[in-house]
């Protein structure tokens, strides 16, 4: 046989498939695929944004928003740029009044049917990924004290799109998570159980405070129901500024993000997404006290720290 190579231009050949820039060179250490969570369709024109290559992105959207136009409306220019950047979007049901404890729980008809026309309107747009209801076990949420109706929620969400992929249960990383988890489950079924195959987790308290034990509780409690489901950090992130406990810092948010990468290569077994929230601050100040802020950059799409670190860190990822 005819010798097509000499020993030099093997390993030129083989030298090229490893330069920098290459596949081999840079494929992700680690699978988790790393999104942003912002409710803002300028994200996509953002040189930043861009800069990240993102492909997924995560946006809450209230539960009854098919009667209410101006909110289909953002929802519409959010897919559809979104869509047009090729970028995927798990879009979150969420409460309709974000005052604690103030919302109204919808009852599983009025779900079936709000919800219904949302998932139908926008699957057709490309959606295929959906929460079934933001932070169930917050106050502002009105499942806070109702995981039965949670639980419900996620069986009529399921009928809904036999081709899509459903975040079950999404749950902040706050005391009494476990016990929420267990009455989810129980009022779940048996018989349901293994359908719950994806769990969103919300883990600021432990990114910003640099431990493990809230994601590690809500990961071994729903383990303890179907060993097989996948975690997603639906929301996560490092802090600005949030009320009294967490001043305005943009050094200490830059050390959470840090951080928040960290432990999820802690739980890269278990966790397969993470959408860190969100990309803009809510001032066009690098940090400002107050409100919560966890914004990449400021509202003038000024980059922080934090987005430095960010985009060093999501380096290792996937998309």
């Amino acid at each position: 046989m005819r010798r097509l190579f000499s020993t030099p231009m093997i390993a030129l050949v083989a030298g090229l498939l490893l330069a920098p820039g290459s596949q081999a060179a840079t494929s992700p250490k680690y699978k988790v695929a790393v999104g942003i969570g912002d409710q803002s369709p300028l994200i996509f024109a953002s040189p930043q944004f861009k800069a990240l290559k993102v492909t997924k992105v995560r946006y809450f959207i209230p539960w009854d928003a098919a009667v209410k136009p101006q909110e289909l409306a953002r929802a519409d220019a959010y897919v559809a740029a979104a869509r047009k950047a090729k970028v995927r979007v798990l879009m979150h049901i969420s409460t309709n009044d974000l005052r604690n404890k103030k919302g109204k729980l919808p009852s599983v008809k009025s779900y079936k049917r709000e919800v219904g026309k949302l998932v139908k309107r926008f699957k057709v747009k490309g959606v295929k990924d959906w929460g079934v209801w933001n932070e169930a076990n917050h106050k502002s949420q009105e499942t806070w004290n109702n995981p039965r109706r949670a639980a419900q929620y996620f069986v009529a969400m399921r009928s809904m799109c036999s081709s899509c992929t459903f975040v079950a249960l999404d749950i902040l990383d706050q005391p009494g998570a476990t016990r929420y988890i267990d009455r989810w489950f129980a009022a779940l079924g048996r018989s349901r159980r293994s359908k719950a195959t994806v769990v969103g987790i919300h883990n600021y308290s432990d990114v910003n405070r640099y431990r493990s034990r809230g994601t590690s509780a809500i990961i071994k409690k729903v383990k303890t129901y179907n060993r097989r489901a996948d975690f997603w950090l639906t929301e996560t992130g490092g802090v600005a500024s949030f009320g009294k406990s967490f001043p305005c810092n943009t050094t200490r948010q830059a050390k959470a993000v840090s951080y928040m990468f960290t432990l999820t290569k802690r739980y890269r077994r278990d966790i397969t997404r993470l959408y860190s929230y969100n990309f803009f601050g809510t001032t066009q100040q690098q940090c400002k006290a107050g409100s919560f802020d966890a914004g990449l950059v400021t509202a003038a799409g000024l980059p922080r720290k934090a987005y430095a670190t960010f985009l060093s860190q999501a380096r290792q990822f996937a998309r």
